[in-house]
């Protein structure tokens, strides 16, 4: 791991000011990118910690809405009981990500940040259609994932909040890759003012909603509707762990679970 400059800004906009220099990264729970440091796939010039914001902390519920401050640890939404009560899957979710280390130092807008396409909590905002707030917007879920490892986050802009609307009716299943408990595939339903939306994590190179499943859960909020769903698997991530094929098959099976 190379040398590099270490900030901890008392304010958000010091903080942004900090990570627009060049090859700066912020840092947020770290649980990604200082495994990628040491690995040598990240060599920042500069780290701006965020953990000392306090005002990125915590949760609400408000008007149907669940808003959870950027640096809010997935420990902390899993254990918090408005989540729990306002979107029940969302809890779940936050409960098996990674294991207990991870959870108390991994970040709801980290995770978001850097949306790795095997990442939980991307699912959760596509199929719940979040916003999320930063220090100088908001930009809806359908317009922030990119691709891979690729948001709408502007260089230096900083992720403040993320909000939920509380859905009607919402499920997650997730088939994790035992070492690492990613998802292999991870699949989250929801259906509220918006419709129905379906969001699929671990299958492709990023998160993605699955029309067709969007299309069959529409006519019938059920399990059954699932059944004969075909996804297709071009384009899908085949690897040592599964193939193409494999992941497309799993995306309806897991819809069916996690209507429950």
């Amino acid at each position: 791991m190379q040398a590099f400059n270490y900030a901890k800004p008392g304010s958000v906009a010091d903080a942004a000011r900090a990570a627009g220099a060049a090859d700066a990264k912020i840092l947020a729970g770290g649980q990604s990118l200082l495994g990628a440091m040491k690995l040598g796939l990240a060599a920042p010039s500069a780290l701006v910690d965020l953990g000392g914001l306090k005002d990125l902390q915590g949760i609400s519920v408000a008007g149907g809405v669940v808003k959870i401050g950027a640096m809010t640890t997935h420990a902390a939404v899993a254990a918090s009981k408005d989540v729990a009560q306002a979107i029940p899957a969302l809890a779940a979710l936050a409960a098996g990500i990674g294991d207990r280390q991870v959870r108390n130092r991994g970040t709801i807008g980290g995770s978001l940040a850097n949306n790795d396409p095997a990442a939980d909590y991307p699912a959760a905002a596509l199929a719940l259609g979040a916003t999320i707030h930063t220090d100088q917007r908001t930009i809806a879920a359908d317009d922030f994932f990119k691709g891979l490892y690729e948001t709408a986050l502007k260089n230096g802009e900083v992720i403040t909040a993320v909000s939920f609307p509380v859905p009607e009716k919402a499920g997650w299943c997730k088939f994790k890759q035992p070492a690492s408990r990613f998802a292999l595939v991870g699949v989250f339903v929801a259906k509220g003012k918006g419709g129905v939306r379906v969001a699929v994590t671990g299958a492709g190179p990023g998160v993605f909603r699955a029309g067709a499943l969007e299309q069959k859960l529409s006519a019938s909020w059920s399990g059954a509707a699932c059944d004969g769903v075909k996804i297709d698997a071009k384009g899908l991530n085949s690897d040592l762990h599964g193939s193409a094929e494999y992941r497309a098959a799993l995306i309806p099976v897991l819809a069916k679970r996690a209507i429950g």
